[in-house]
């Protein structure tokens, strides 16, 4: 009986060659082939790491008519790594179809986890990250992308986009239409490399930066829509911090009722908050 192939989704630097992980390196000399976005993109990347495996361009427009043919060879045991221009596969890029019909066949896929460009950038922008949603590149048209914008008027965590530099100021402008000026936003680029830039404020600072200089706009973005009640949410989350602190010196209702007022947020979400904490040490 033939050993089953398995499916390696390998995550590649978006910037950095140094963020390539020891375990990607190896997975990729190891497979019998490599499936790539762009067979010509990578191939820097493979020199660099001394990988001679073959590759295989698998990219939007061809995954269709090609996946029964990967599918037919991990059966027969052979294993391939698949890899997205930059970052990990399936994220705004091909590979959903391959790993969907592989996970239906019962075949092994295994993730090889690293650089993703929207987990990278939410961990250094400053908006909230305890609940956030993504959508990948919103439409190209105006009147499509408000109406996505719509989705997200009353979301009360961080919303995030990608957006190419060709648009990136149709994107903001629609952003400062449907969504207005009171939230925070924030602007990721060339992440990992040499002018890695990121910047939070409101939509018209945001749009002045980008006007400011032709540079500003050059590279593919990472845009954060604050949540609808940021303030309100930052302050919640320094009264929990404060909290936690004085409860073990001080009775529940106590120390509700100062951290209630010190932090000027709603009492029943404090006192809620204090139950659950109490409720965690029993």
């Amino acid at each position: 009986m033939v050993n089953r192939g398995k499916l390696y989704i390998v995550a590649t630097p978006i910037g950095n060659l140094q963020d390539m992980t020891l375990r990607a390196i190896h997975v990729l000399k190891s497979v019998d082939l490599i499936l790539a976005e762009d067979t010509r993109h990578c191939a820097r990347l493979l020199e660099h790491y001394q990988i001679s495996t073959k590759t295989w361009a698998l990219h939007n427009f061809n995954e269709s008519a090609h996946v029964d043919k990967i599918l037919s060879r991990l059966m027969l045991g052979e294993s391939f790594a698949l890899i997205s221009d930059a970052g990990t596969p399936l994220i705004s890029d091909p590979g959903w179809l391959l790993v969907s019909m592989a996970r239906k066949m019962g075949l092994e896929v295994i993730a090889i986890p690293g650089p993703c460009a929207l987990i990278a950038a939410l961990s250094i922008v400053g908006l909230p990250t305890q609940k956030f949603q993504f959508f990948g590149f919103p439409p190209a048209k105006s009147a499509a992308r408000q109406k996505v914008l719509k989705e997200i008027v009353h979301y009360t965590g961080t919303s995030i986009f990608y957006e190419s530099p060709h648009r990136i100021i149709e994107m903001l402008t629609d952003c400062s239409d449907i969504l207005g000026q009171e939230r925070i936003y924030g602007l990721a680029k060339e992440l990992t490399k040499i002018f890695e830039t990121v910047r939070t404020g409101s939509c018209a600072e945001l749009l002045a930066w980008l006007k400011e200089k032709p540079e500003h706009v050059k590279g593919e973005f990472v845009v954060f829509v604050g949540p609808s009640e940021l303030s309100s949410d930052t302050e919640l989350l320094s009264a929990q911090a404060l909290l936690r602190m004085m409860l073990p010196y001080m009775p529940l209702k106590v120390a509700v009722k100062i951290v209630a007022e010190h932090c000027h947020v709603n009492k029943n979400s404090v006192y809620d908050f204090a139950l659950s904490v109490s409720s965690e040490s029993l």
